[in-house]
């Protein structure tokens, strides 16, 4: 579907020929947020049907992207979406419970491809009584990394007023595993859209896949918010092992001072970073996630 912006009349589309990035090991020629050349049937708007669609001649150049590999060792990587003004890794402490290795990964992949991102906190209202020493945990290591974090709950309401703020005029990405609530706080955030809630396994704890397409939606306050499938995975992609501290904003802060350069910050000595996990300047998980990383690349290659 596309539409004519700032209009938002959604109408039926499809590619012309053969349409290819330029990467072309991407499995979708064209994301959500794409800004495209269409061609219409006529020059009456109401021809274009699903049986008569307009046809899409050609991608204009991205301003960013968020990209990953469906999984780790996958060769083939999927853009989930384009020209992003601001995106949000909504997570949840349990129910469905974090992992932290994937909420680092994206966070990575918004820094590389220059999204700014934030992360929201869903369900605090389940945290605050039963878990407060792990919800006050999680905010130390990513308030320490240099994040945002907005604390929400669809449930009560909690934080939606400033989730609404901060989507308000802008494209928004919403992205997460299965489960989080991305569709319940869109729904929130505007009562009258109708994007597809789901519930939680009760055998695993964890989140159904509710929402099948990558969908943007026009908020009633004004922007527009992109809704995702429930992501299982989130490999990089084009992204060399020495470059991956880059992108760790904590990491970057210390990593002029190591003795050596350059340096992986795994064995060397005198390395800064090192110095600064014993410290506790820089989180121990966030430290993992980055040799996990690192791993991955080596496994991939």
């Amino acid at each position: 579907m596309l539409s004519c912006l700032p209009d938002w009349a959604p109408f039926p589309a499809v590619l012309k020929g053969k349409i290819r990035l330029k990467s072309n090991d991407s499995t979708n020629p064209v994301a959500v947020g794409d800004r495209v050349v269409f061609e219409a049937p006529s020059d009456n708007p109401s021809d274009i049907t699903l049986e008569n669609p307009a046809t899409i001649a050609g991608v204009l150049d991205r301003k960013n992207y968020v990209i990953r590999k469906s999984t780790n060792l996958s060769r083939q990587s999927h853009v989930i979406a384009a020209n992003i003004d601001m995106a949000f890794a909504v997570v949840t402490l349990y129910f469905p419970e974090i992992k932290l290795p994937f909420l680092d990964r994206m966070l990575v992949t918004c820094e590389v491809y220059g999204v700014p991102v934030t992360i929201v906190l869903n369900k605090v209202d389940l945290y605050r009584e039963e878990a407060p020493e792990y919800m006050s945990d999680f905010l130390s290591i990513y308030g320490r990394a240099g994040y945002d974090v907005v604390q929400t709950s669809a449930w009560t309401g909690e934080g939606i007023d400033a989730l609404r703020e901060l989507t308000a005029g802008r494209v928004c990405l919403f992205s997460g595993e299965s489960g989080v609530g991305k569709s319940s706080l869109i729904k929130a955030l505007d009562p009258s859209l109708d994007p597809k809630v789901g519930r939680i396994s009760d055998v695993h704890l964890q989140g159904k896949h509710t929402t099948s397409l990558y969908e943007m939606y026009r908020l009633s306050s004004g922007g527009c918010v992109i809704d995702t499938p429930g992501l299982r995975g989130f490999g990089l992609v084009n992204l060399e092992k020495e470059e991956i501290a880059r992108y760790f904003p904590e990491m970057l802060k210390v990593a002029e001072n190591c003795r050596f350069t350059p340096c992986t910050h795994t064995h060397e000595p005198g390395c800064a970073v090192k110095e600064a996990v014993e410290n506790g300047e820089i989180s121990p998980e966030r430290y993992s996630s980055y040799l996990g990383m690192i791993e991955e690349d080596r496994k991939f290659r």
